[in-house]
């Protein structure tokens, strides 16, 4: 059938007509509809009707919308594109296949072709497609051909299979070969009567991973809030997972500072780090198995004074954001291998457990920052005031302004009547009441009389 016979018979489940270029977000949600469908085409250059209006073809028309139905697809759609020819107007004709690998996004959403409309696929829809598709071969399950079976550390298998069985109750394989082991978990494959390292298995219990991949966090602890030359502390972590993982939560610590009080109510001094180990721990564990390994960029952990930044390369999966965070992973073994040692307590919880730890803590949630090749988590610095939730831990009343009253006074060193005031809304009377029931309680000091005065805190670092 030509051309014009197709625009006669009109749209169809599989035929969509497109009036202008104009519409490429458009264009883009059909090539996403018919590649989870059994494919289709879209001629621009025709309108609803049937009417041939054509479209303008300049020297790089074809290759732009290729690049952009190409670079706003995931998996990357590459569509036929041709131009041809309709009583003497040009339009465009974009074929599309059945997508191998599905779900196919378009810009973060995926659909599906219902009757001449394209819709968008729910959650569960998604996964039903993804597993029927099963066409996938994920970056962690593929065969490093370099690597053997030499190259494993079996005392890093058996530290695995013991821990596996303490937090999961996995019982120890006893009756199973060596290489039968790895490639139960994932960690091996058999190609042509030879067991080969997957990338999972690499990363695992390998002797020394970055032989066969180049994966490292890049930690630096800077002077000041702004990125320079000059650190204070650095540390490249390499080794496995779970190696990279203690290195990294060790230079952590040592680059956080640690805020310390002691008043009346209290007879030991009490210690509270400056942000929760436990959040950024899950953080860089985000990182290491969610990450784009196809990408050449390091993972890094920056440290300044009023935040920390973890950078991994790769963006969220499309249909997944931080605050609808599903559980589509980009290395599905990773994930369960440490899963299986209690890296990962339940999917798909991870971010919510920050936010909860941070709020908990007393600093904001982390802020993400995303784009089209990295996901950057910022953890903000709540300095001294962390130390609050410890304190009404304790059993010591506070009320709303006293609490901002307090952050104030970690924050800045000090605090007056007239700030009170202005940051609560309060009258003076109130004010000094609960200034001084601050001091009462042990919490602030008075330095300086009349105009003066100021109520510091008797919290140290």
């Amino acid at each position: 059938m030509d051309i014009k016979e197709l625009i006669e018979r009109g749209e169809t489940q599989s035929l969509e007509f497109k009036e202008s270029l104009r519409l490429k977000d458009e264009i883009g949600e059909t090539v996403s509809a018919f590649s989870n469908s059994d494919g289709g085409a879209v001629i621009v250059g025709v309108s609803n009707s049937g009417a041939v209006p054509g479209v303008g073809i300049g020297k790089n028309t074809l290759e732009e919308l290729a690049n952009h139905i190409k670079r706003n697809t995931d998996p990357q759609v590459f569509p036929s594109v041709k131009i041809l020819e309709v009583g003497g107007k040009n339009v465009i004709m974009i074929e599309v296949k059945e997508g191998a690998e599905k779900p196919v996004f378009f810009k973060n959403h995926a659909y599906k072709r219902v009757g001449k409309t394209n819709q968008r696929i729910s959650s569960s829809e998604m996964r039903k497609l993804a597993k029927e598709s099963g066409g996938r071969v994920y970056w962690d399950e593929r065969v490093c051909e370099d690597a053997g079976l030499e190259d494993v550390n079996k005392e890093k298998v058996e530290w695995f299979l013991k821990t596996r069985f303490t937090k999961r109750k996995v019982a120890i394989p006893s009756q199973m070969r060596f290489e039968e082991v790895l490639m139960n978990l994932g960690s091996a494959k058999r190609t042509d009567k030879e067991v080969k390292l997957t990338n999972a298995g690499i990363l695992l219990f390998c002797r020394y991973p970055q032989r066969f991949i180049p994966l490292r966090i890049l930690c630096a602890r800077f002077r000041g809030v702004e990125l320079s030359r000059t650190t204070i502390d650095s540390l490249d972590c390499s080794g496995t997972l779970v190696e990279i993982m203690e290195q990294a939560e060790e230079f952590i610590r040592r680059n956080t500072r640690l805020f310390g009080f002691r008043t009346s109510f209290s007879f030991r001094r009490i210690d509270k780090l400056e942000y929760p180990i436990e959040a950024l721990r899950e953080a860089v564990l985000n990182a290491l198995v969610h990450r784009d390994y196809e990408a050449p960029s390091d993972i890094s952990v920056f440290i300044f004074d009023d935040r920390i930044e973890i950078t991994n390369p790769g963006n969220f999966p499309h249909g997944t954001t931080p605050e609808n965070p599903l559980h589509i992973p980009r290395n599905p073994i990773l994930c369960q291998l440490m899963r299986d040692i209690g890296y990962i307590e339940k999917y798909g919880t991870g971010i919510y457990f920050m936010k909860d730890v941070c709020n908990d803590w007393g600093i904001p949630e982390p802020e993400f920052r995303i784009s089209d090749i990295e996901t950057k988590i910022v953890f903000k610095s709540g300095g001294k005031a962390v130390v609050i939730s410890e304190i009404e831990k304790l059993g010591v009343e506070l009320n709303d302004r006293q609490r901002k009253g307090l952050k104030h006074a970690f924050m800045e060193g000090f605090i007056n009547n007239q700030i009170y005031r202005e940051i609560n809304g309060v009258s003076d009377e109130t004010s000094r009441r609960e200034l001084s029931q601050l001091v009462e309680k042990g919490l602030l000091k008075i330095k300086g009389k009349g105009r003066s005065t100021k109520y510091v805190p008797l919290v140290g670092d």
